[in-house]
């Protein structure tokens, strides 16, 4: 029987392919072991032989690789050698001696190798070999025992077993079926000029990257969709026309009913808090009721730099032994900066789709009713949701406002173009030197130059960019990694011209 590869045929080098030995060479260079073979003598002739296959294992061709083997049952032995760099060896070595155990992957049902992270589709399983190959596992091929192991190995094969080749059909490799993509769920920053641009990108970020977990009381039996300590910053925290906020199912009016609301010291008998209560009319001292806004203002304006500016909402003494009937704006920050007086509000509980909008135009107002008595210019107001969800009821619409998202470009009216969101860290521009045959990065800040990277390839640039953090948005660092790309490809046809000139002149 010949070996047939279903999968990466052109990424594997047959030495026979009647050969009954393959060999996986991990993370290591084919070419490297196809050389180690040869300085051990192992036989590599085409009809002679025993080695079929010799190919790659990095870790994600795993599927693939089993399938060929069920494909090729003549394949009776299997030689590891190789740097080990991902753990795909332990991963094969393990779904044959172990074998895979029923995990959630993403959100939907996987399997996973057993005392191994590696998670599979499972379509393929131990039991479907007829029979099992046997392993030999050596040492890198850089290592002189790997060249004595691999001699010993062939010279120690016993003859080809005769048995049932038939083959077996393998199933196909199944499409993904992740209900959410990996992400560090604590990690998200949102930075969008309004607060309807701000929210978008946040349920955009919520039905992509949000992981289904249960929430006490509020929880349906599918839980919520939720991600942990979200910081969303709105540069220009003001009221949105309201043929904007309809677009998405909101009202001005309702906003701004919200907004006065917010701001009423007096709690209605039938509940349990207001922020306006906790704010200005809940908190008292020496039998005097504080109010807070008030306070912050009078500070502010007496002493503009101060940084005891800090409204906690949050009453231990009541809420965490109730722990019930709750509030979930706990605390407020105002602080002067670059001139401006900036928020920092934190949520220890959102609910993204409906409360998030109503409580940022909360925050609108209370930023507002602070700078103004504190004789002040309201600045960019920021968010911190500690846990911020989504109901799964309400996913449909968050899947028609994650997917109406076309691109995170934004239009350029001097290009009349999609281009790059603005990039808080600076802008770019790329040339290279004649003179030392380097690519020259210029970074510039409201149109000054502020530094430069220089190097011989883009990849010199990439690791100086990446070093200094130099960009902030992904689209950016996209855009500026295609700029020197080309230029490193205009410098080199440039050079290889001025030689030639050179040449044809001597």
């Amino acid at each position: 029987m010949k070996f047939e590869a279903l999968y990466y045929q052109d990424r594997l080098k047959i030495v026979n392919s009647e050969g009954d030995v393959a060999i996986t060479t991990l993370w290591s260079k084919v070419e490297s072991a196809y050389q180690i073979l040869e300085e051990a003598g192992v036989d590599l002739s085409p009809e002679s032989s025993r080695i079929g296959p010799i190919a790659n294992l990095y870790g994600n061709g795993l599927p693939q690789m089993l399938r060929n083997l069920l494909w090729n049952p003549q394949i009776r032995h299997i030689v590891i050698v190789g740097k080990n760099l991902s753990g795909s060896r332990e991963w094969i070595l393990n779904f044959f001696e172990h074998g895979l155990e029923e995990v959630e992957f993403l959100g939907a049902k996987a399997f996973r190798i057993r005392n191994t992270p590696r998670t599979i589709d499972g379509c393929v399983q131990p039991q479907n070999f007829l029979q099992i190959p046997q392993f030999t596992v050596l040492g890198d091929v850089g290592d002189p025992a790997t060249k004595a192991g691999l001699k010993a190995f062939f010279d120690g094969l016993p003859p080809v077993e005769a048995g049932d080749l038939a083959r077996i059909e393998p199933p196909p490799i199944p499409e993904p079926t992740v209900t959410r993509f990996p992400t560090e769920p604590r990690s998200h920053t949102i930075v969008r000029d309004t607060p309807m641009e701000a929210w978008s990108e946040l349920i955009f970020r919520l039905f992509r990257f949000g992981h289904r977990n249960m929430v006490a009381k509020k929880s349906g039996p599918e839980g919520r969709v939720e991600l942990q300590n979200i910081k969303a910053i709105i540069e220009n925290p003001q009221e949105e026309p309201d043929e904007i906020l309809q677009q998405y199912g909101f009202s001005l009016q309702k906003f701004q009913g919200y907004q006065r609301r917010i701001l009423d010291p007096e709690k209605p008998p039938d509940l349990g808090y207001t922020y306006g209560n906790r704010l200005r009319g809940y908190f008292r001292r020496d039998g005097k009721l504080v109010d807070s806004l008030e306070i912050t203002a009078q500070r502010l304006k007496d002493k503009p730099e101060s940084r005891h500016a800090y409204i906690a909402l949050w009453d231990n003494t009541r809420d965490l032994p109730e722990g019930t009937d709750t509030p979930c704006f706990v605390s407020a920050f105002f602080r002067k900066f670059e001139g401006k007086l900036t928020l920092t509000a934190t949520f220890r509980s959102h609910n993204a789709m409906e409360a998030w909008p109503e409580n940022v135009y909360g925050l609108i107002a209370i930023q507002r009713f602070v700078a103004e008595k504190a004789g002040m210019e309201p600045g960019p107001l920021t968010v911190f949701s500690h846990s911020i969800s989504i109901d799964v009821s309400s996913l449909e619409k968050a899947r028609k406002i994650a997917t109406s998202k076309e691109s995170d470009e934004v239009h350029d009216p001097a290009t009349g173009k999609l281009g790059p969101r603005m990039d808080p860290n600076g802008a770019f521009t790329t040339t290279f030197d004649r003179a030392t045959w380097e690519i020259v990065v210029e970074h510039s800040y409201n149109g000054m130059k502020i530094g430069e990277y220089r190097g011989k390839s883009a990849e010199e640039i990439e690791r100086q960019l990446a070093r200094d953090v130099a960009l902030s948005e992904i689209a950016h660092a996209l855009y500026l990694g295609r700029e020197v790309a080309r230029k490193e490809f205009e410098m080199k046809a440039a050079r290889s011209q001025e030689k030639a000139a050179q040449e044809k002149s001597s």
